[in-house]
């Protein structure tokens, strides 16, 4: 979550919040992990960062989800003060 809001804050973030994480389902031991993460919502300064993960089980047979959540993320200058997100053109 932190890459993908960095790349779009196009430069430092910080974690200001998690607003929901859920633990859907246990990781086995053997299991391949997929971690998803896609902006949900952009203010002026801070972001929702959506995640998911994903198990891969039985040589990839099946898929299981175990966890997503939501996160929150402020932009920060160099004095590590909130700073605004440049907003894609509509």
């Amino acid at each position: 979550a932190g890459i993908v809001a960095s790349r779009r804050a196009k430069g430092p973030v910080a974690t200001v919040a998690i607003e929901r994480m859920e633990f859907l389902s246990p990781i086995h031991l053997r299991d391949l992990i997929s971690v998803y993460a896609e902006v949900d919502r952009v203010g002026r300064t801070s972001m929702a960062i959506r995640i998911e993960v994903i198990a891969s089980r039985n040589g990839g047979e099946e898929q299981v989800n175990v966890t997503n959540g939501l996160f929150t993320f402020v932009a920060i200058d160099e004095e590590a003060r909130p700073r605004p997100i440049d907003q894609p053109p509509v």
